[in-house]
């Protein structure tokens, strides 16, 4: 039996860890494939709702990831997503969705090596928590299409 591969939605803020992405791509950082990346102007403009979304179209894991704190090049918006993060976190239990499958990290552009270390994290411990099949039970008979 082959071991479980999570399909993993990331948000990365295009001025810091989208950069930093793609330094790790320029440099031939080798990281898990498991990531389908969606690139948001800021990660403080990122609704929760999607994050949900995420998870009910079939993603094992969530990951957002933006500039570090103070170093927003729209001032406070990473501010803005922690406070939804903590909020978030916090009720994700409540909606059926195992804590450990959703990550929030600050990597900047330049931080090529932390992006490839914290995808590396990120894809483990999706993996320890196995395929996302408890959020999804109440969502399959929506018709809504899978990640693929």
């Amino acid at each position: 039996m082959s071991e479980f591969e999570p399909k993993i939605v990331a948000f990365f803020c295009n001025w810091c860890t989208y950069g930093a992405a793609d330094l790790a791509g320029v440099s031939r950082l080798e990281y898990p494939p498991n990531f389908r990346v969606v690139r948001l102007p800021c990660t403080g403009r990122l609704n929760p709702k999607y994050i949900l979304e995420a998870f009910k179209r079939g993603a094992d894991g969530v990951w957002v990831s933006g500039c570090h704190p103070g170093d927003c090049h729209y001032i406070a918006g990473n501010y803005h997503a922690r406070r939804k993060f903590m909020l978030l976190h916090h009720m994700i239990e409540a909606v059926g969705v195992e804590p450990g499958r959703l990550h929030f990290s600050w990597i900047s552009s330049a931080e090529a090596t932390k992006f490839q270390e914290v995808a590396k994290e990120v894809v483990e411990k999706v993996r320890a928590c196995g395929p996302n099949v408890n959020f999804r039970k109440a969502e399959l008979n929506l018709g809504l299409p899978e990640v693929a």
